[in-house]
């Protein structure tokens, strides 16, 4: 079995998983309420255990136009549990700002702001807004929030 997706609580259900899975795509709400424990400290270090040694956590990571010192808060404590911490963030039209960001962090030493195989051209084609200009281009701030969220000066 290749995909299991799972309705519940995430941050319980990872406690229950160690060393099992290649990677885990979290797009929870946002982080008041029911979803603030998947914002935590204690959620990244459960979800870096849960991953294989190679393996990467995708989570939703709000919009630096309207909660960049949450986004830094964040990144500050993750950097000490992952190895690699990646800020991107895309377009949606529909909320607030225009834009939401996501951390891809992962366990081995690999970046992920290039895409890590080619497409083929009958993919390609198939495409209506994945390239590979716009996958690099998600990881590239503006420079008042990448001095924030990666301490660039």
């Amino acid at each position: 079995k290749r995909v299991e997706v799972v309705i519940g609580d995430g941050a319980v259900y990872l406690k229950k998983h160690e060393d099992e899975f290649d990677l885990i795509i979290v797009d929870s709400s946002d982080p008041v309420g029911p979803a603030e424990s998947l914002f935590g400290e204690k959620f990244f270090k459960s979800a870096y255990k849960s991953l294989k040694k190679d393996g990467v956590i995708v989570t939703q990571a709000e919009c630096f136009w309207l909660h960049l010192k949450l986004i830094k808060e964040i990144a500050d404590f993750i950097k000490n549990i992952f190895p690699v911490v990646e800020y991107a963030y895309t377009g949606v039209p529909t909320y607030p700002s225009g834009n939401i960001g996501f951390f891809v962090c992962r366990k081995d030493n690999l970046s992920s702001k290039v895409p890590c195989r080619k497409l083929a051209k009958e993919d390609k084609d198939r495409m209506q807004y994945y390239n590979e200009d716009i996958h690099k281009a998600s990881f590239v701030l503006p420079s008042f929030a990448d001095r924030v969220i990666n301490k660039k000066k």
